[in-house]
């Protein structure tokens, strides 16, 4: 194919999955919003006056973002899974591109392109949500962009693992519910990990989301439980394992054959 082609191709993929969120907006963006919001209200005026200040800075300050990062890990993956496994079940249209000469890395682009841009749309609008019940520093507004674009691409990448592996809807589902929420949960989100006994320190260090949540923490209060390059390098590693997986996948046809 052409550089033209290939452009074309990346295009059509990307506008079909982007028309289709911002079309279905009540399903796509608002109950994130929603669920962000109340955890806001819970967690931050509920809870936030009494547990106080963490880093110096207010509880719920403290916990923007990292619900941030779980909305837009959860968009993410969700958008992706959910996206490519319609596709080869019920559309049947990923046949048509797997038999058209699209590139690999440009199906895996186009896929992974949709969930970004739904991930980071909902955490910027979760940001500007927060605003309303708190002040939110912007310490590193590069290290803001660079983790929010790297965390999104990450889960996006995780989400078309699960999309092309999943055999039935119940495969889509699992992942999210006995997987990636407890990730989530336990990921730094709601504390920090120097304040856990030691053992409860390292399975929170082995937890890849906990780098995302202190590397975007950091970029907007200066305060981390991680250094900055260590978050860059688990991100980078992981998604430069992903793209082998994906790539090794769809290459080879597994999971996508019936």
């Amino acid at each position: 194919m052409t550089p033209s082609q290939m452009l074309t191709s990346f295009y059509t993929i990307v506008r079909k999955d982007v028309v289709r969120i911002f079309r279905i907006w009540p399903q796509t963006f608002l109950p994130s919003i929603i669920t962000s919001v109340l955890y806001f209200l819970v967690f931050g005026k509920v809870l936030g006056g009494r547990i106080g200040e963490i880093g110096g800075y207010p509880y719920i300050t403290f916990v923007v973002p990292g619900l941030v990062m779980l909305a837009v890990v959860t968009n993410s993956f969700s958008n992706v899974a959910t996206t490519f496994f319609q596709a080869k079940f019920f559309s049947r249209n990923i046949d048509e591109i797997l038999v058209s000469p699209t590139p690999v890395w440009v199906i895996i682009a186009g896929y992974v392109a949709g969930g970004m841009v739904r991930g980071i749309t909902i955490g910027i609008l979760v940001i500007i949500i927060s605003a309303f019940f708190t002040s939110l520093p912007l310490t590193q507004p590069f290290t803001i962009l660079i983790f929010l674009i790297l965390s999104s691409m990450l889960f996006s990448l995780a989400g078309l693992v699960n999309g092309i592996y999943a055999k039935s809807f119940d495969g889509i589902t699992i992942v999210p519910t006995f997987v990636l929420t407890p990730l989530v949960y336990l990921g730094g989100v709601f504390y920090s990990a120097l304040a856990l006994p030691p053992l409860w320190q390292k399975l929170t260090f082995a937890n890849p989301i906990f780098y995302m949540v202190n590397g975007f923490r950091d970029g907007f209060m200066g305060v981390s439980d991680v250094s900055l390059m260590t978050s860059l390098g688990v991100l980078g590693a992981l998604t430069a394992i992903l793209i082998a997986v994906n790539w090794y996948f769809i290459r080879t046809g597994l999971g996508l054959r019936q």
